[in-house]
């Protein structure tokens, strides 16, 4: 338990929070053996940053395999695990699948052999898990025709997925795109930041968002050097008047003012849902800036959180900043 929290009697028995404490196999031997005599409480373990391995996560595996137990989030980033770990985790999720609503082994080498088991997992239709984390993780487009595969069998239930930092390219993106087009599909978060997607993935990420982009708000493309033309195949998809995107986070990606221009243009067909742009890290200069300011100056934009850092930006930019803030203040929070 972390020993600088603060909270109430309830929250210290509904959670463990032990993350970079040393841990091994067997301190989760100890925790396991206290758990098992009282499993219905807990409902949050964070043991992130702990050398547990495959060996302590069998443990854990056996408290979730527990009838009784109501734990709904397992965090267990950078843990040395791998795919055995995850067949004992698949194991016992398989047994009581209902309650965990958010698993995270960001930085594990789980692999694809990995991702297959929890995809069996995600074809249950007892599973309700909302929140599937799994951040540098050693996976590549063959995961993703596993976790697809699982998504359309039972496309209702997740909410948030993170495949940043892998290998999963534009087949990967690809696959996941025929995910989103699932009118049942209630995907709300996507995160595919550091994925060797090029303009071609983007196509696939437009098409999805022009034909179900109901339920899509928050989409994270950061690090991926697709470049203008990706942009503008992003900006179709923002075009579409049932786009309700709120979060779009594009982070060194190699845009310029021509890629702004687009933005710019996809902004003002569809103003009223984009709540967060972020261009850091991108040679947009001050004719980029430019672009953006036109589309603040809009009454029906609803843009809060503008993040322009490192872009080439002088004083030139901020007198368009200023012009748009001016005719338009309202609206931006965080500049």
């Amino acid at each position: 338990m972390d020993q600088t929290q603060t909270s109430t009697d309830e929250d210290f028995s509904s959670g463990c929070r032990s993350s970079s404490c040393n841990i091994t196999d067997e301190g989760c031997d100890a925790l396991t053996s206290v758990l098992t005599s009282n499993p219905s409480y807990l409902t949050e373990i964070i043991l992130d940053e702990n050398l547990i391995g495959d060996s302590g996560v069998k443990l854990i595996s056996d408290i979730l395999k527990n009838p009784d137990c109501k734990l709904k989030i397992l965090k267990l980033c950078f843990c040395n695990i791998t795919d055995e770990g995850c067949a004992a985790l698949t194991s016992a999720l398989t047994s009581n699948p209902s309650h965990l609503r958010e698993l995270n082994l960001t930085g594990n080498t789980i692999g694809d052999s990995g991702v297959k088991l929890i995809s069996d997992v995600l074809k249950n239709p007892d599973c309700k898990l909302k929140i599937l984390e799994l951040c540098e993780c050693n996976i590549t487009d063959e995961g993703c025709v596993a976790l697809s595969s699982a998504l359309t069998s039972n496309p209702s239930h997740l909410r948030e997925l993170n495949l940043s930092v892998n290998d999963v390219e534009n087949s990967g993106v690809k696959l996941i795109s025929d995910v989103l087009k699932n009118p049942d599909c209630k995907l709300e978060i996507l995160d595919m930041r550091m994925c060797n997607i090029t303009a071609e993935g983007c196509v696939a990420l437009s098409s999805a968002l022009r034909s179900n982009s109901s339920h899509l708000r928050e989409l994270h493309l950061s690090a991926n050097t697709f470049g203008d033309s990706g942009v503008k195949r992003i900006c179709d998809g923002l075009k579409n008047p049932d786009c309700k995107l709120e979060k779009l986070k594009l982070w060194k990606c190699n845009i310029t003012a021509e890629g702004c221009a687009a933005l710019s243009s996809a902004v003002r067909s569809n103003p009223s849902h984009l709540r967060e742009l972020n261009l850091s890290f991108n040679n947009v200069v001050n004719s980029g800036v430019k672009l953006i300011s036109d589309v603040l100056k809009n009454p029906d934009c609803k843009l809060e959180i503008l993040d322009l850092c490192e872009c080439n930006v002088t004083t030139e930019g901020c007198a368009a900043l200023s012009s748009a803030l001016t005719s338009n203040p309202s609206h931006l929070r965080d500049l």
